[in-house]
């Protein structure tokens, strides 16, 4: 391959690239306006009912108050696990906290990623709870809840496959009881959440059960990130799923249009999901199996810095005296690990937002966890993609070297020729034509093959980038994460040296000085380049060019012989 001219390529769809971020990129200094209150409008509901709506267009019952800005109680509880240490709110049983024990924040780092916070800087809690159109009152995630025996800490035992963690609320006045179960198992990152609602009163009950997530959006991007930074330019925002209308997304600056109107989806959607999405992480609500429910957006406090809500109404329940009412939804909190996520529901791994290189990351990455399974080692399954890479594509790619063996051979006629006709441009290439021709060398042979690594290229860029597998992956000896670029340049330096040797067996027909000087040039400057990138990319493109400058070299040989009769 002719890895300067597909470099350049590369190069271009790069600045392009850079170009369209800086372009899609928020602007810090301009907040985003907060959508303006609307009046409480009825909502179509499936099954014939309806559903009054919050004044933010956020879908719920009017009585239901859901307060802007709400502030979680001093009443805590810790339930720790193998991966998880939760924080949970006695008001509303609401997970303001969550550490992931598993998850460093940096590869060397004391400190675990944060993915629940109420700290005003990176607030995100996860809520839910039943609200009432009747009046009645109702255990919103406003109310206070009781643990059974009293305890403020359960820990999952050494052994112990699953912890269940019972939480109370009981209206005297109406009888109703709602016992909140949260059921965390070992190794996952999907805490199950059994809810039980009794009537032990004389009158009917009725409420639609709600689950919801309310952040608020990170700081922007700096203007000078580029391909070298995933943050500056991984989705951030909500998302969902329906079985009809498949994966959506929005981002937090995309709530409100110019005219601030709330881009709300106000879906009735069954067996889908609704949840927030950052780099690498993921945070979704899962109802159960069957429910339907209403999904809507909302902006709420603060114009300057609002809280930005995804939530799911249920439809309505009608609880009868002494009835029961059982329902079991699960929150995801952790990373996009795509195997883990789709044990949990089939569609979850959409999350993993590999953006337009979607149709190749995803084969592309099922491939690299196969050389994984095998190999143990993501670096070592780079290599060996790029090896079944190139012995698929080998047919095309011998005919490009083939051509370019050939050209090599004749080059120094088509410099006699160059002398000859001097500077009678339309001669010197009716004279190269003709002998084109007559060696039977196509100089167009190596055009396709030489396109086909670039969207691959891409492709696997944004599978190192974006999927938290390899986050923090190991390869060999200095290289201690792939997706970070080289401490020591070594690969970089390889590939320069690469390159240099590539150019050197690349042909240049008819090229003037100047344009050979700059090609000289272009192994250093893409050299320099690729020291910023990931090293799992690097190692990619040096193995990759390792394995053409052989295939090359072999071919230019073979052919050194053939062509250089005058």
């Amino acid at each position: 391959m002719n890895q300067t001219r597909t470099f350049l390529l590369i190069a271009w769809l790069a600045v392009a690239f850079l170009l369209f971020q800086q372009w899609q990129a928020p602007a810090a200094s301009a907040p985003t306006a907060a959508a303006p209150a609307q009046n409480t409008q009825i909502l179509p509901q499936p099954g014939g009912s309806s559903l009054p709506a919050l004044p933010n267009s956020a879908a719920a019952p009017v009585n239901a108050a859901l307060p802007v800005g709400v502030e979680p109680s001093s009443q805590t509880v810790e339930i720790v696990t193998d991966i998880f240490r939760l924080t949970v709110d006695l008001k509303g049983v609401s997970i303001v906290r969550a550490e992931l024990l598993t998850y460093p924040e940096k590869k060397a780092g004391s400190t675990n990623v944060l993915m629940l916070d109420t700290a005003p800087a990176d607030f995100f809690v996860a809520q839910s709870g039943w609200l009432t159109k009747s009046g009645q009152n109702a255990p919103t995630h406003e109310v206070m809840f009781q643990t059974v025996d009293g305890k403020n800490t359960f820990t999952m035992a050494d052994g112990q496959d699953r912890l269940s963690v019972p939480f109370i609320w009981t209206d005297p006045a109406s009888g109703v009881r709602l016992t909140k179960t949260l059921v965390l198992t070992r190794g996952s990152f999907a805490v199950k959440q059994v809810q039980e609602l009794h009537n032990t009163g004389t009158a009917p009950w009725s409420g639609f059960a709600y689950e919801q997530l309310k952040r608020i959006a990170p700081p922007p991007p700096s203007k000078t990130a580029g391909l070298t930074n995933p943050d500056s330019f991984s989705f951030v925002g909500s998302a969902w799923y329906s079985p009809a209308d498949k994966y959506e997304k929005i981002k937090f600056t995309d709530y409100t249009d110019g005219d601030g109107v709330l881009q709300s989806p106000n879906k009735a959607i069954a067996d889908g999901w609704f949840g927030m999405l950052q780099h690498h992480f993921v945070t979704v609500w899962l109802p159960g199996k069957g429910d339907t429910q209403t999904y809507t957006l909302a902006k709420e406090g603060d114009s300057a810095q609002p809280f930005y809500i995804i939530r799911g109404v249920s439809n309505e329940s009608v609880l009868a005296p002494g009835a029961t009412i059982s329902r079991e939804d699960q929150l995801w909190i952790g990373p996009k690990a795509q195997k883990a996520m789709n044990k949990v529901h089939p569609t979850l791994d959409l999350s993993v937002d590999y953006g337009i290189f979607a149709f190749l990351s995803q084969p592309l990455f099922w491939l690299l966890s196969k050389l994984h399974d095998l190999l143990g080692n993501w670096g070592w399954a780079i290599i060996a993609i790029v090896v079944v890479l190139k012995a698929l594509l080998f047919p095309l790619s011998a005919k490009q070297y083939q051509s370019m063996a050939k050209m090599r051979a004749i080059q120094p006629r088509i410099e006699a020729l160059k002398e000859r006709y001097g500077d009678d441009r339309q001669k010197f290439a009716m004279a190269q034509m003709e002998l084109y021709k007559k060696e039977k060398i196509n100089p167009a042979a190596g055009c396709l093959p030489m396109l086909i690594p670039i969207p691959i290229f891409l492709a696997l860029y944004w599978v190192l980038v974006e999927s938290v597998e390899l986050r923090q992956a190991e390869w060999i000896g200095w290289i201690n994460d792939l997706t970070a670029p080289d401490p020591f340049f070594i690969l970089p330096a390889i590939n320069l040296v690469v390159m240099f040797l590539t150019q050197k067996l690349t042909p240049t027909p008819g090229m003037d000085p100047l344009q050979k000087k700059m090609m000289t040039f272009m192994p250093l400057i893409f050299g320099v380049m690729m020291a910023f990138f990931p090293a799992g990319l690097v190692l990619y493109w040096v193995t990759n060019g390792l394995l053409g400058l052989a295939q090359q070299y072999y071919m230019t040989k073979k052919f050194a012989h053939s062509h250089t009769h005058a």
